[in-house]
């Protein structure tokens, strides 16, 4: 009979987000939310809603680069606070969720019909969704 012996302290170091720099996750995250909020506007477009305002209709393209630049607005937040807050996890999951729920507001008062406001609605809340928790992982608690 053979016996094996494990050594509960030697452990393989797995690769894991915790080890990426704030920036890295931000830009994987803004890429993952860019084409989240891209494909939930072409299934809309799909199944015919407009995504008109004012009766010009939005790129899809605009979705990917408005999500985008709003996942580096937050890895720019989460930088500040970081350096200068003293629990900067919990004042970016506050302020975050302040930040979404004002960004929706413009889509509730838009001159589009009420498909393509709740349309509009849910992209702010799939990227806020995939970009938040990416971010506010890498940050002190």
């Amino acid at each position: 009979m053979t016996q094996t012996h494990i050594n509960p302290t030697a452990t393989a170091e797995p690769h894991s987000v915790e080890h990426r720099p704030l920036w890295k996750v931000g830009v994987t995250a803004g890429l993952v939310g860019a084409a989240a909020t891209s494909l939930t506007a072409a299934v809309a477009r799909a199944a015919d809603v407009s995504l008109e305002i004012k009766g010009e209709q939005i790129p899809i393209s605009a979705f990917a680069v408005l999500t985008f630049v709003g996942a580096m607005l937050g890895v720019g937040l989460a930088t500040l606070l970081s350096r200068r807050g003293r629990r900067p996890r919990r004042s970016f999951m506050r302020m975050t969720v302040v930040l979404t729920v004002l960004s929706i507001l413009p889509d509730a008062f838009a001159d589009t019909d009420g498909a393509s406001r709740i349309v509009l609605a849910v992209t702010h809340l799939v990227a806020a969704a995939i970009i938040v928790p990416s971010i506010a992982s890498r940050l002190a608690r």
